[in-house]
């Protein structure tokens, strides 16, 4: 086919200005042999095997266009499909992109275990502010909200008109309103998102951990010198960074699952048990007041921040559709849209039961740190069995690594990627390994001396929103560019500003909150 090009891009020569217009036929095209036909021409631009004639010959009209003949009548979609599936070849060589043979299935696996997780057992904290009636109003709102802009992040995904597919959301936001902007308002989040969701993994994965072992063993197995919640950590964190040498994504794909299905275990079993068990004595479901109306209404604020701490993963639904194939016949919003539209129902079965199941069984007598989980143990460790807390606990353990692998892959891609943008070549197997590790033990590192990060729920809720619930609405409206003042374009507007408004409004609360009920503060101190 590049040869053809060049046959109708050479330059016009007096001889070849006298030959008479020959036809190719189309069977010839596609044939191997075509650099072999006699049709061709040689250097000197004599024409092969074809004799010369003594008829006058008609002079041959410049052709214009680079474009051979032969795709003419195909030429715009071909060029097109061309453009659109042409990727970077770095991009073979990282492990978010490594491999592009993913399907609706994975996609939900990766999903499910991204977007439900520890964070969800503290929904009943928020309703102990809210109260019943406008916090399932909220909850009910941030899940839409955040479903709508899961919609736009895989409709964003890929450009047909550019032929570009934005693998990355930090490459997205980059490109929709550039380089230092995008990495202005969205590094530390998504830095965050990745990074500071598995410290927060580590730690509690490393305290569910050490309650499995005591439920399991109990004084049995009890020994003169128990390891210290410091060791927990690393135990996990050891667990965890072996998971973490599969090469890519979609290599993961199977632990996602195991991930997925340890997420709704746990959940179901933790709301099933407290319903069950009935709600306690002296139960009261009053929403909770302190102070005066300031401080009334940061406590409102932050129980929303932690309503949206509790959906995550839109740092990862791009890096999730990029593992799949894509043409402009077949995009990969299609099979995307499938995988998400399944998951996130599970995930609303598993949320909204957790959050009024949980509040209706403790009220106001639920912990503040650590939710649904405390609670279970403080209120029930006594009234069901072993069995149960022993299930529960090792699903929350078999979650937390799960989940690290997935929301450590964009910090692995990352590193990898300055690697082979320096080098002009694939990362070797053992560089990559050095890396793993060295991410993992950095996470169990601030583990270890911010051992209370998991307390900051609100506070983190309200610096991860805007990737969540307003950065899609603004970059839809700078790629897509809707009719202006048509519906799209005033529904974007409204709740992308209005979003990130809110995320000022609640890490300013979020804070107040913290200097004024305080937090058990210990560094390099796990408890």
């Amino acid at each position: 086919m590049g040869e053809a090009k060049e046959i109708y891009s050479a330059p016009i020569t007096p001889k070849t200005a006298l030959s008479p217009p020959v036809s190719c036929p189309p069977s010839q095209f596609h044939s191997p042999s075509l650099t072999r036909s006699p049709l061709l021409q040689s250097e000197n631009g004599d024409v092969h095997s074809h004799p010369k004639s003594k008829t006058p010959k008609t002079p041959r009209t410049p052709r214009m266009s680079l474009t051979p003949r032969f795709i003419t009548p195909l030429g715009s979609p071909v060029r097109k499909v061309l453009r659109f599936t042409k990727l970077d070849p770095q991009d073979a060589w990282l492990p978010i992109t490594e491999s592009r043979n993913g399907n609706k299935y994975y996609a939900a696996f990766h999903t499910l275990c991204s977007g439900i997780g520890i964070q969800a057992l503290v929904l009943p904290v928020a309703f102990t502010i809210l109260g019943w009636t406008w916090g399932i109003i909220s909850l009910v709102i941030a899940f839409i909200w955040q479903l709508y802009t899961l919609w736009l992040l895989v409709h964003l995904h890929e450009s047909v008109e550019q032929g570009i597919r934005y693998s990355r959301y930090l490459q997205l936001i980059c490109a929709t309103f550039g380089e230092k902007m995008g990495k202005l308002v969205a590094m530390f989040p998504i830095l965050y998102l990745s990074a500071g969701t598995c410290t927060t993994l580590i730690i509690i994965g490393g305290t569910t951990a050490r309650t499995f072992y005591q439920v399991v063993c109990g004084d049995a197995c009890a020994t003169a010198k128990p390891l210290t919640t410091t060791e927990w950590y690393l135990v996990f964190t050891c667990a965890a960074v072996v998971l973490s040498q599969l090469p890519n994504l979609n290599s993961i794909a199977g632990i996602s699952l195991v991930g997925a299905v340890t997420a709704v275990g746990y959940c179901t079993s933790i709301w099933a048990v407290s319903v069950a068990q009935g709600a306690l004595p002296g139960v009261n479901y009053d929403p909770i007041r302190k102070g005066n109306s300031a401080q009334s209404a940061f406590s409102i604020l932050n129980a929303l921040g932690i309503i949206a701490f509790a959906f995550r993963g839109h740092n990862l639904i791009l890096e999730i559709q990029a593992t799949m194939p894509s043409s402009e016949k077949h995009p990969s919003h299609v099979p995307m849209w499938k995988g998400v539209k399944v998951s996130y129902t599970i995930i609303a079965a598993c949320l909204f039961p957790l959050a009024i199941g949980g509040y209706w069984a403790y009220g106001q007598l639920i912990p503040s740190n650590g939710g649904m989980l405390t609670a279970l143990y403080a209120y029930h460790s006594h009234d069901v069995s072993s069995f149960v807390l022993g299930f529960t606990s090792i699903f929350v353990v078999l979650n937390g690594l799960c989940s690290f692998q997935i929301y450590g892959m964009p910090a692995f891609d990352d590193m990898e990627s300055s690697y082979t943008t320096r080098m002009k070549k694939p990362c070797p197997w053992w560089l990559r390994s050095i890396f793993r590790v060295f991410f993992g033990f950095f996470c169990f590192f601030i583990g270890v001396a911010i051992p209370f990060l998991s307390s900051l729920a609100g506070l983190i809720g309200g610096v991860s929103l805007p990737v969540t619930l307003a950065y899609p609405c603004f970059m839809w409206l700078k790629i897509k560019k809707p009719k202006k003042h048509g519906p799209m374009w005033c529904l974007n507007w409204f709740l992308g500003t209005f979003g990130v408004c809110l995320s000022v409004i609640l890490v300013v609360a979020s804070i107040y909150i913290i200097v004024d009920t305080g937090i058990n503060v210990s560094f390099f101190n796990p408890q």
